[in-house]
């Protein structure tokens, strides 16, 4: 009888207080993230953001990581890159040379479509709310078993799939009005006037683009704490889908294609409370990793991913 009593306690510590092994790993059940919101800035390269040591285009989220977020100085795009595919790979966790114009859907069922099968969810409280019209397709996917079910609410382009890119003052007062009337506990925010004035070859335009986006997070953060439903149980992790030509290669800035450092070195900074505060992580990380983070804090499984998680920015 003892020792029956002494298995099912061992058997019940393993599961509220992790294998004995690797104590750092907490466990899900003890997280107080409740919601998260991922903001893609859209073809940002990182030596105008983390790699540029006045952080003169992210002074918001440089003052935000000192005040409590995480960075990753050594986090990568490894597989494609470009805007559907890079925001496929952060959706699904799986890395996917799939068609850039919005003309075909991702492979595999996204973290919007596994949050809201587990915990049977409505539509209305995952999102998918972006600049460009070709990035509906992250609402969806081909897999016979997922297709067309579970699909988060999308807000896409001037009018959905197919009807062409709008302004990103636009998408974040849209992003702004969601929050405030659905008050959606998952969502993804896409800013493209990064990779958009880099196609002009606009410098200025490319520089301001960033300056932007960066105001825009912030304003957004402000609201999200100010708002009882989302304070101090939100978490937000700010990306990109992919960087630009490393200067001197190529076409520099103008363009994203092959596997320089430019196009691959690319922002993982997020805020929450469930991550270290003020920290900065060099060990190396993944694109699709973000997947299995957010899989993790919102306490679901995502077994289709490749990716893993990223402990090394948590409590």
């Amino acid at each position: 009888m003892k020792t029956a009593l002494l298995l099912l306690f061992t058997g019940f510590a393993s599961i509220y207080f992790g294998c004995s092994k690797d104590p750092a790993i907490p466990t899900g059940p003890f997280y107080k993230t409740k919601n998260v919101v991922i903001i893609v800035v859209d073809g940002a390269r990182y030596t105008e953001t983390w790699g540029l040591e006045s952080k003169e285009y992210i002074p918001h989220r440089y003052q935000m990581l000192q005040e409590g977020g995480v960075f990753c100085s050594n986090f990568y795009n490894n597989g494609y890159c470009f805007t559907n595919a890079g925001h496929s790979a952060i959706t699904t966790g799986v890395y996917q040379n799939i068609n850039n114009s919005g003309l075909e859907y991702p492979q595999h069922p996204s973290i919007f479509q596994y949050w809201l099968k587990t915990f049977q969810r409505p539509a209305s409280e995952a999102w998918v709310v972006t600049t460009k019209d070709k990035l509906a397709i992250l609402s969806d996917c081909v897999d016979p078993a997922w297709q067309g079910q579970y699909r988060p609410m999308t807000d896409c382009g001037t009018a959905g799939l197919g009807t062409g890119y709008r302004e990103d003052s636009t998408t974040f007062i849209k992003a702004k009005a969601i929050f405030s009337n659905s008050h959606p506990r998952m969502m993804l925010i896409n800013f493209k006037q990064p990779d958009a004035s880099g196609h002009a070859a606009d410098s200025a335009a490319y520089l301001q683009g960033i300056l932007d986006t960066d105001n825009y997070i912030y304003r957004l953060w402000q609201q999200l704490q100010s708002d009882p439903f989302y304070k101090d149980q939100t978490t937000l992790i700010v990306t990109n889908d992919h960087g630009r030509h490393t200067a001197g290669h190529l076409d520099g800035f103008v363009s994203h294609t092959d596997t320089c450092e430019g196009c691959k070195h690319i922002e993982f900074f997020a805020i929450g409370p469930d991550f270290k505060n003020n920290y900065v992580s060099t060990k190396p990380y993944d694109q699709i990793d973000i997947t299995n983070t957010v899989a993790e804090l919102m306490r679901f499984k995502i077994p289709s991913s490749n990716g893993k998680v990223i402990w090394d920015v948590f409590k």
